[in-house]
């Protein structure tokens, strides 16, 4: 009897500890949960910024931005806005004729505001209709160069190399080991080339 008493108490004492032990195990694992969560809600600890920061990536903001103003998104760039949000900042060469500027919130993939641009005089109205290659499939190359999160893409064609001028997409991607790379997408071949890698 008391032999059966004993292994009654030992038994509860190991189930009791065991549920503490679980019960701290979870408790950690939630909060370490919640402070993965809390950390993608902006910029990680060594300040790039993740596509988890924003769970809207540049297809998504790039849809968003397409239904507020019909045209040819030009350019996406993940920034920061005045009021510490992280928000895709896009150009639109609308259907009007008219270079628009569309913010996304990359939180909710809500459109913040879109207006009409006139300071157009850096752009080409020319280069949306004369890309044969758009940029769901410039950023589609580019990660199938390199894996990672788009944090910007442009459709350009300065002068600034030996390019002469050719259209291209600079394609910005964060990788998963924390780099920068810089890849351009021809816009007529869709070839992509790293121009730079960063660290």
């Amino acid at each position: 009897m008391k032999r059966n008493i004993a292994i009654a108490t030992l038994t509860a004492a190991v189930l009791v500890g065991g549920g503490l032990v679980a019960t701290a195990a979870f408790a950690d694992s939630d909060s370490g949960a919640k402070d993965d969560r809390t950390a993608g809600a902006g910029r990680s600890a060594d300040g790039t910024r993740e596509q988890a920061a924003g769970r809207t990536n540049v297809d998504e903001a790039v849809s968003a931005a397409s239904k507020a103003v019909p045209g040819t998104v030009t350019e996406a760039e993940l920034d920061d806005d005045d009021d510490s949000r992280t928000v895709w900042e896009l150009d639109v060469y609308g259907s009007d004729k008219v270079w628009h500027d569309v913010t996304v919130d990359a939180s909710t993939g809500k459109v913040l505001s879109h207006r009409a641009d006139d300071d157009n005089d850096d752009r080409d109205r020319h280069a949306p209709r004369s890309a044969g290659v758009a940029l769901d499939a410039a950023v589609k190359a580019a990660l199938a160069q390199q894996s990672g999160t788009v944090t910007a893409v442009d459709l350009d064609d300065d002068d600034d190399d030996d390019r002469r001028g050719a259209l291209r997409w600079d394609v910005d991607v964060t990788g998963k080991d924390g780099k920068e790379h810089e890849l351009r997408v021809d816009a007529k071949s869709g070839a992509v080339t790293v121009d730079r890698d960063d660290d």
